[in-house]
């Protein structure tokens, strides 16, 4: 018969949810056969923390193991008879632990994703390695996209560790940080493949600077643009736009185009704020020059209040 879960797994009865979670996260990765490789004792231990785990990590079978429903096995037990049922025989030591996905553990928690905690997802962290009928470990990998791409959406390849290339959908809106999930894309295993998670990054752009929903950048405009107004072609992630640039403008006046920015995790767009920097041409004109030397002599210059 196998021992008390709660003793097993080193907290009382009262322990919560969460309590108990974390104990077996602590154990599992002190006893896994990876950290302890040829060690029969620890893999023996790991196999009844596991089964532990497998009563009290799930709610409906720590009550009724509580209400005295089950044994410590997992077996069912009807008073007057005598000991287990036919049913469910086999116990945590005796084989009948069994991961997989949508296994065992708290609500829409698979005991794989908290051995994931534990061990990172990488090599053979997970159940599929020894004598489990788990999934195999997921894969991480992180895409960086440019802020157009991630506002549009679109598809982008991407390579993983073990040498193969997946195609991913980006969604419209996807958002720096972000993780896609590409189910049975994983690492092999006896109940078949994990996910591929991809952790979506932005590359610096060389044009916008994001801030919140929001995309700043400079416009530069021209010097007649600036003092007598007119139409400037600027830049934007969804083509190039004509904007009005009022009379008398100067550097660090603000533009905002509505609905021109971000995308937020609601889908809504935020705006495109452009500050205008007024430029010299690059080659002196000499008209203009005479023009600053005349301008100079009769209005000395004096800063714009604000």
């Amino acid at each position: 018969m196998a021992r008390d879960p709660y003793l097993e797994l080193g907290v009382p009865r009262t322990a919560s949810s969460d309590e108990i979670r974390k104990a077996f996260r602590k154990l599992a990765k002190q006893f896994h056969p990876d950290a302890n490789p040829g060690d029969a004792s620890a893999e023996e231990r790991f196999k009844r923390v596991s089964g532990a785990f497998d009563i009290v990590g799930d709610e409906d079978k720590r009550k009724k193991f509580d209400r005295g429903e089950i044994d410590a096995d997992g077996r069912e037990q009807h008073p007057g008879f005598g000991g287990g049922s036919p049913f469910g025989q086999g116990g945590a030591s005796g084989g009948r632990y069994r991961p997989g996905p949508g296994g065992p553990g708290f609500e829409g928690v698979d005991i794989n994703d908290i051995l994931g905690e534990a061990f990172g997802r990488s090599g053979r962290s997970g159940f599929g390695g020894f004598g489990g009928g788990g999934k195999g470990p997921d894969l991480r990998a992180h895409l960086d996209i440019d802020i157009e791409e991630a506002i549009r959406g679109g598809k982008k390849r991407i390579a993983f560790s073990d040498g193969r290339t997946l195609e991913v959908n980006i969604p419209k809106g996807a958002q720096e940080g972000q993780t896609l999930r590409l189910k049975g894309q994983g690492s092999p295993g006896r109940a078949g493949p994990g996910d591929a998670l991809i952790e979506i990054g932005f590359k610096p752009h060389p044009i916008y600077r994001r801030e919140g929903d929001a995309l700043h950048m400079d416009l530069p405009v021209s010097v007649p643009d600036a003092v007598l107004g007119g139409k400037v072609e600027a830049p934007t992630p969804d083509g190039p736009v004509n904007v009005s640039v009022p009379k008398g403008a100067n550097s660090g006046a603000l533009l905002r185009l509505k609905g021109r920015g971000f995308v937020n995790p609601k889908g809504q767009r935020g705006d495109l704020v452009a500050r205008l920097l007024v430029t010299l041409p690059e080659m002196t004109d000499p008209a203009l020059e005479k023009f600053a030397e005349q301008w100079r002599k009769e209005r000395p210059y004096s800063p714009r209040k604000r």
